[in-house]
């Protein structure tokens, strides 16, 4: 079981917050295979407060995927605390604060892992959002092992883990890569322990703590939460267009023979059932698009891989996506 402050998950193993992915349809998908836990795509805090979620499909939810947590991003405290009202308003069971999103152009708006280079302002939005939510919300928050790898970005990190926990936040999710690496080279699930052992040494073991970075297979998660010690494990690119990872992660924590990999006609299936969801969301048209990113990774477990990828890349309507079901599954 895992914990998150008042909330108890039945299996450790959740869905990390995926940019332009985790949207509901991969939400109830990822659920259909056992994911314990799911997070909608990240999501801006003006974005939150400008649109309602009438308005956008980005952040809907509905009564069959609780609970469910909301992970927001920006750079002023005051618009962290409004943002994350109104998705606790809307129906999210917890709120998460990204301070590790390592792109560019996040980065240069000061937002997500710029964060973990300013202490003052991650603390100050922290303690005003803690500050904001109703009891017993959940506040976790998403770091990096660092900016970069200086021992200046060090000492930040253990400023923000501490005024973190200070402030009420019940559990983090560390990444194993700076925000400098982006996802270049491997995460460092040596430093995670550390943080683990870092915790219960200053006698935060109610603090949980999930790793994340280069889990993609069943064997490799459990040997990744057997090594660190950590409480769970957030399945982030892994799970993009293979929600059987975490049927079989599933199954080899619970010491369980690894399911033999999925047919065929078990793919065709469920990518038919995630366009049925996408379609339903957005309308054909939209989904038809949407829909393409998904293809391409499903594509990745098929034995013609760039036949299937090069198909699903041309898709424009339904009828299209259909077309490639027929073909190739």
């Amino acid at each position: 079981m895992l914990r998150l402050g008042s909330l108890e998950i039945a299996v450790p193993v959740i869905q990390a917050a995926l940019s332009g992915y985790s949207d509901a349809p991969m939400r109830k998908i990822a659920r259909q295979f056992g994911a314990g836990f799911t997070f909608c795509e990240v999501l801006l805090d003006q974005f939150v407060i400008a649109v309602s979620k009438r308005k956008s499909r980005l952040y809907f939810t509905d009564s069959e995927e609780h609970p469910c947590g909301a992970q927001l991003m920006g750079s002023e405290p005051e618009q962290f605390v409004r943002a994350a009202q109104r998705l606790i308003d809307e129906g999210f069971d917890l709120i998460d604060l990204n301070f590790a999103c390592p792109v560019k152009k996040v980065l240069g708006r000061k937002r997500g892992g710029y964060l973990m280079s300013d202490p003052k302002t991650s603390i100050e939005i922290v303690e005003r959002v803690r500050k904001s939510l109703p009891f017993p919300t959940p506040l976790t928050v998403k770091l990096r092992k660092g900016f970069d790898d200086s021992p200046e970005s060090a000492v930040k990190f253990y400023e923000i883990l501490k005024g973190c926990i200070e402030n009420g936040v019940c559990a983090f999710t560390i990444h194993g890569r700076t925000v400098k690496q982006r996802y270049e080279g491997v995460s460092d699930w040596d430093f995670i322990r550390n943080i683990k052992e870092y915790l219960i040494g200053k006698g935060h073991s109610d603090i949980t703590l999930i790793g994340s970075g280069d889990l993609f297979t069943a064997e490799v998660c459990k040997e990744r939460l057997a090594s660190s010690g950590v409480d769970g494990l957030a399945l982030a690119r892994g799970v993009i267009g293979n929600p059987w990872l975490f049927r079989e992660s599933i199954a080899v924590l619970s010491e369980q023979p690894i399911p033999l990999p999925p047919s065929l006609q078990e793919q065709r299936s469920v990518i038919a059932e995630h366009f049925r969801l996408s379609a339903e969301l957005y309308g054909e048209k939209r989904a038809a698009t949407t829909m393409r990113a998904f293809g391409v990774k499903y594509a990745k477990l098929h034995p013609d891989y760039e036949e299937v990828r090069s198909a699903f890349t041309h898709v424009k309507s339904a009828a299209d996506w259909n077309q490639v079901l027929e073909e190739w599954y």
